[in-house]
């Protein structure tokens, strides 16, 4: 199995008169790897954040269909796994040599994944598997469901920690260079928030452009990266570098 776990792995395409056109990322090597072992024509499979959202579900395949066309990487189809579909993942796991863990609300997808069992059915694929933003945290054997909704960060209730998939033990913090100053419920998002709650833990930042790939028991992070541990922030890793990841 291989593992990519994103922030956002898309970027802007030059296009005819100059029309922007929207594919997989350059930037890091992130296509050449990502395309390496790829078999022309076959499958994918890509696994909603939301399974009730149907219109928002056909709209990012119709999306990623483009995305995989204008990055030269040909597929047979691409399938959306959502609650119309949901009783023959197994099956659909079985056909696709890849599949898409969809970005999203962190907590609902957690539910969904559950929902279907996910996490047994993902111990014996052999493919790759990509994850995306919520799809990437999820991905992580304890979820860290860092708070994004209004009123998220004051509900009593609200879960920051959940069970998830189990494929790698990584907590990744999605779109760093979106939300290091958002303001969450009255607080800082990073500093009020995030920081506390890395007491004892480690999370990794990453912006847009930059990934983890996990293959044969290595984790590399390719890219700008930032490590939160016991509330203090560390560059670890620039744009275009690399290094593994021993945590």
């Amino acid at each position: 199995m291989r593992l990519f776990l994103t922030s956002s792995p898309c970027s802007p395409y030059p296009g005819r008169d100059g029309q922007t056109l929207y594919g997989y990322s350059k930037e890091n090597g992130f296509l050449r790897r990502f395309r390496e072992g790829w078999e022309p024509g076959c499958s994918c499979l890509m696994i909603s954040s939301d399974p009730r959202a149907f219109g928002h579900n056909d709209k990012m395949r119709r999306e990623f269909e483009g995305f995989f066309e204008v990055s030269g990487i040909p597929v047979s189809r691409l399938v959306m796994c959502d609650e119309r579909n949901m009783e023959q993942v197994s099956g659909l796991l079985a056909d696709s040599p890849m599949v898409i863990l969809a970005g999203g609300h962190v907590p609902t997808q957690n539910a969904f994944f559950r929902q279907m069992g996910l996490k047994e059915l993902m111990e014996t694929y052999e493919g790759t598997i990509m994850g995306i933003s919520a799809g990437t945290m999820n991905c992580a054997g304890r979820v860290y469901a860092q708070p994004e909704l209004a009123g998220e960060s004051r509900d009593p209730e609200y879960k920051r920690f959940l069970p998830g998939l189990g494929l790698t033990a990584i907590n990744i913090l999605p779109h760093y260079q979106q939300v290091k100053d958002y303001v969450l419920d009255g607080k800082r998002l990073m500093e009020d928030i995030t920081y506390p709650d890395s007491k004892g833990r480690t999370f990794y930042a990453l912006v847009d452009g930059s990934y983890v790939l996990v293959q044969k028991g290595q984790s590399t992070v390719y890219g700008e990266a930032y490590r939160i541990r016991d509330g203090i922030i560390t560059r670890i890793c620039g744009k275009e570098e690399w290094r593994v990841l021993s945590d």
